[in-house]
C-alpha cells in the first residue's frame, strides 16, 4: 500500500477511541469500521436491501432505517445469526477500510477495528496496535459507561475475541491501565515511533 496503514483494536471499553482521538490531533487520519458500518446499512443500500432479505422487513423502523437495538439483540447469542451478518457487512467494509486508508492525507493512516480478530483478512496492514487494560478495570468502565450489571459486562467481553488473542496478533501494546493524561503521553510517543515506521516504509527501508 503507498499509505501506511495502522490498525487499532481492543476490546469493548479498553479506550480505543480515547487512543485515536490522541492521534487524530496530533496529526494522523483515522478511519472508523463502525461509522463506515453504519454508513452502509444507510436508507438506500445495498447492504441494508440484504439485511432485510436475512433478517425480516420487522428490521426497518417507520423510516426504513435499521433498528440498531432490535439488530444487537437478534445476533446476540445467536452465533449463526451473527455470521449472517458479518457476512454481508465485513467484505464492504474491508473493502471501503483499505480505500480511504489508500486516500488518506498525511504520514500515516489510523483504522480504527475493534473486530479486527473476529473478522480477519487485514494482511495488507503495517501495524496492529492493541489497546490492552486489565479485565477487572475493563469490566468496572463498561459497567459505568453503559450502566450495564456485572453479568451483561461479563457477557459482552466473552463474546468478543479473548485479551490474549489480541495481544498474539498486536506489533504494538498500548497499555491503558491508568488516566488519560497517561494515555495521551503514551499516544504521543507511539505517534513520533509510527511516523518514523512510516518515513522508513516510504524509503523502502
Amino acid at each position: 500500500m503507498a499509505q501506511f496503514a495502522v490498525a487499532v483494536t481492543g476490546g469493548v471499553a479498553s479506550g480505543k477511541s480515547a487512543v485515536c482521538d490522541r492521534l487524530a490531533a496530533l496529526g494522523a487520519s483515522v478511519i472508523d469500521a463502525d461509522l463506515i458500518s453504519r454508513e452502509l446499512v444507510e436508507p438506500g443500500q445495498p447492504a441494508l436491501a440484504e439485511i432485510v432479505a436475512a433478517f425480516g422487513a420487522d428490521m426497518l423502523d417507520e423510516h426504513g432505517a435499521l433498528r440498531r437495538r432490535l439488530m444487537r439483540e437478534r445476533i446476540f447469542g445467536d452465533a449463526p445469526a451473527r455470521a449472517r451478518l458479518e457476512a454481508i457487512l465485513h467484505p464492504r467494509v474491508r473493502l471501503l477500510l483499505r480505500e480511504r486508508a489508500l486516500a488518506a492525507s498525511g504520514r500515516y493512516a489510523v483504522l480504527a477495528i475493534p473486530l479486527l480478530i473476529e473478522t480477519g483478512h487485514y494482511s495488507w496492514l503495517d501495524r496492529i496496535v492493541a489497546i490492552d487494560v486489565p479485565e477487572a478495570i475493563q469490566l468496572d468502565r463498561l459497567m459505568q459507561r453503559d450502566g450495564v450489571d456485572i453479568g451483561l459486562a461479563q457477557a459482552m467481553l466473552q463474546a468478543q475475541a479473548s485479551r490474549q488473542q489480541r495481544l498474539a496478533i498486536a506489533s504494538d501494546v498500548v497499555i491503558n491501565d491508568a488516566d488519560l493524561g497517561t494515555l495521551e503521553r503514551i499516544c504521543d510517543r507511539l505517534h513520533h515511533w509510527l511516523l518514523d515506521r512510516a518515513m522508513q516504509a516510504a524509503r523502502g527501508d
